[in-house]
């Protein structure tokens, strides 16, 4: 699977990156035709202190899955629309069968 992030209005240092592309990379245990995912990192302009945005799209044949959060940190973003896709996963799943 290929994974493609994109920082905007900022430039994401290497252990945040390692860290996306470890979480998005075990999506493709699950399921094996993911053809690629797109990683977008946003800052909010709001005033409140969760104002980093994590949005992944993830490419499925016949379909795309995608998730946005919006938390404090950009870990915590990605964690939880990690678990986001993976119960989209398991839906997607049991329509296909």
């Amino acid at each position: 699977m290929n994974i493609q992030i994109q920082s905007v209005h900022f430039d994401a240092d290497k252990k945040l990156l390692s860290f996306i592309e470890e979480k998005v990379g075990k999506l493709n245990v699950m399921h094996d035709k993911i053809v690629k995912s797109e990683v977008t990192l946003k800052l909010d302009k709001s005033e409140s202190n969760e104002n980093k945005v994590a949005e992944i799209r993830l490419h499925v044949p016949g379909n795309d899955l995608f998730a946005k959060k919006q938390c404090a940190t950009f870990e915590e973003a990605t964690d939880l629309a990690v678990d986001a896709l993976k119960t989209q996963i398991k839906r997607y799943k049991e329509r296909a069968q």
